[in-house]
């Protein structure tokens, strides 16, 4: 074996250990019962609805000192929805927007963690609704809790157009731009 080859294995191995010593000291998290998924909706700067899923599925596998590693993924059962005006759930779980009789899920799939400064991260992921895919960044604070090591603190917020997912531009008063959020905590699983 020449010194080329001896320095390739070298290197090779090296970062090898390094991705596992990552992979061991990143830890996976689920968000709390009492974390705040949902979004809501203006029209002309008031605030006509704001909805909470109640079942929320989620995974992250995080380490605070390699962010590049990270990843997440929620899975909102549309028909756990709770929203602010009771009356108007039959419209929004509707054909026109949810459409929660054919589309019973939404998901949000991270692909990359950017790490901004203070506690501030870049989510970038794909949020599947009513079957249409499109990418969204998620602006988001992740800090570990001074009280209890085993909780991430986390504000995370999107926005985006609902005639991007299929739901109808105009409808009933109801605003085009929607503001996701994600308000509480993760926990270690």
């Amino acid at each position: 074996m020449n010194i080329t080859a001896t320095i390739k294995s070298v290197l090779i191995a090296g970062a090898m250990s390094l991705s596992i010593v990552a992979q061991v000291n990143a830890q996976e998290w689920t968000l709390t019962a009492q974390t705040y998924v949902g979004f809501d909706i203006k029209s002309m700067g008031f605030s006509i609805v704001k909805g909470k899923f109640e079942q929320v599925q989620s995974s992250m596998i995080f380490d605070p000192k390699a962010p590049q590693n990270a990843s997440a993924q929620l899975v909102l059962d549309i028909n756990s929805l709770s929203l602010s005006k009771p009356s108007l759930r039959n419209m929004i779980l509707g054909e026109d927007l949810f459409y929660a009789e054919k589309y019973t899920t939404a998901t949000f799939n991270s692909h990359e963690f950017i790490f901004l400064g203070n506690d501030h991260y870049s989510i970038k992921g794909d949020l599947t609704l009513r079957g249409i895919t499109k990418p969204v960044i998620l602006d988001t604070f992740l800090k570990l809790n001074t009280a209890n090591p085993k909780l991430i603190d986390v504000k995370s917020k999107a926005v985006v157009n609902r005639s991007d997912f299929g739901m109808k531009k105009a409808f009933g008063g109801i605003g085009e731009k929607v503001s996701i959020k994600v308000s509480g905590q993760w926990q270690v699983k």
